[in-house]
């Protein structure tokens, strides 16, 4: 059987929480994307458009400019940016 506590007993003090301090992460805005990235992802993105459209010759050009601005569009929201 627990003893009741009265308003004469003390009331046990909880014990003392750890506080533990974290670094907090680097906000997206600050991580900066190296232009070899960039290029990469820009070349990824290209290429899986040129294979959905079967390749075609002719095109590479537009495949690369619609892979930038969709890249550069995903970079910039990542950064809390508006993508429009």
């Amino acid at each position: 059987m627990t003893p009741r506590r009265t308003p004469e007993t003390p009331a046990a003090k909880p014990a003392a929480r750890r506080t533990i301090t974290r670094k907090p992460a680097t906000p997206t805005a600050e991580r900066a994307v190296s232009s070899e990235s960039r290029r990469a992802m820009i070349a990824e993105r290209a290429y899986l458009r040129a294979e959905r459209r079967g390749f075609t010759p002719g095109r590479e050009a537009e495949d690369w400019l619609a892979a930038e601005v969709e890249i550069d569009s995903l970079l910039k929201a990542g950064r809390g940016g508006s993508s429009q």
